[in-house]
């Protein structure tokens, strides 16, 4: 398995998380979760990371960190060795505590920053299923929670030193207004019962932003070159690929070109297809593909749709 690929610079902000070893607690009682906050703010001092956000979750934490020296990898990786020597020690363990390598994000601030403290927020109350619909009640329950940073942007108790509130420009021009128009944004994920993901637009699994972020992203991992970041640039280059095939397709109105686009395209699994379309398994819509391309061989007009779709999609992925 290909470890996570690292794309750091100097300014650059990130969505950071990790789960415990094999989905296990990270924190067993509030006395744990005081050391983390506390080595997360040493750790924002001693590498000069500035922490937009955070949660902190029974096995799991989120992080928005920005990092003016471009040092991500130092500042995490110093953040979990060092949580993960405190936490054995006062529970007489050994061995890893958080499942492999953080995971990290690169974030375009503008477009997704509120968003995405917003949805970090809403962590500890957040349906687990999908789809499912948050309880207004539960508006209570994230106001009582201590462990992330919403209390400090919702204007409920004084903010640590430590903690970067420059973002709350996004919600208001002054303290006061930013603080109002925080609570408002939450009140109504609560009165709405829905709470958008912000990692359906995703790209590549690494980038959360626009054109100019994900080219500059996928730049400085080509330039990398190393076994993780070619996996990652094939993988990238493939779903890609996969997002310019699904917005023809609304435009198509014969299944069986979707079929073949899908599969011939953008590379999907048979049975993948077979399931999005309702065929019992892969066999029927192989089925579909041998009769439409047995077909274009003897009809122009098919030929030529199916070879100019071909060119539309490879001519965007180079």
């Amino acid at each position: 398995m290909a470890r996570p690929v690292r794309i750091e610079f100097a300014g650059a902000v990130y969505h950071v998380t990790a789960r415990g070893n094999e989905r296990r607690a990270i924190v067993r009682d509030d006395q744990d979760r005081k050391r983390f906050l506390e080595t997360l703010a040493e750790m924002a001092k001693r590498f000069d990371v500035r922490v937009h956000a955070y949660c902190l979750m029974p096995n799991h934490y989120h992080l928005v960190l920005s990092t003016p020296l471009g040092n991500l990898s130092q500042a995490v990786g110093w953040l979990q060795v060092t949580y993960t020597v405190r936490f054995n020690r006062r529970w007489h363990r050994s061995g890893h505590l958080f499942q492999g390598r953080f995971k990290a994000q690169l974030v375009e601030a503008d477009p997704y920053a509120q968003w995405l403290v917003e949805y970090v927020h809403l962590n500890p109350v957040r349906p687990r299923r999908k789809g499912e619909r948050i309880a207004p009640e539960r508006a209570v329950e994230l106001d009582a929670y201590q462990w992330s940073s919403h209390r400090d942007y919702a204007g409920l108790r004084q903010p640590p030193e430590w903690l970067c509130l420059d973002w709350r420009r996004y919600w208001g021009d002054t303290t006061a207004e930013a603080h109002r128009g925080y609570r408002k944004r939450l009140a109504e994920f609560f009165r709405n019962g829905t709470v958008p993901s912000p990692w359906e637009q995703l790209r590549g699994g690494l980038v959360l932003g626009g054109e100019e972020l994900w080219r500059c992203a996928r730049r400085l991992v080509k330039a990398k070159a190393g076994q993780d970041e070619t996996h990652w640039t094939r993988s990238a280059e493939r779903q890609r690929l996969r997002q310019q095939v699904e917005q023809r397709l609304a435009a198509e109105s014969d299944e069986r070109i979707k079929i073949w686009m899908l599969i011939r395209l953008a590379g999907e699994r048979n049975a993948t297809v077979a399931r999005r379309f309702g065929y019992r398994d892969g066999s029927g819509v192989a089925y579909v593909l041998r009769c439409l391309e047995n077909e274009s061989k003897k009809n122009a007009t098919l030929s030529q749709k199916l070879q100019l779709l071909s060119q539309q999609i490879y001519s965007l992925q180079s």
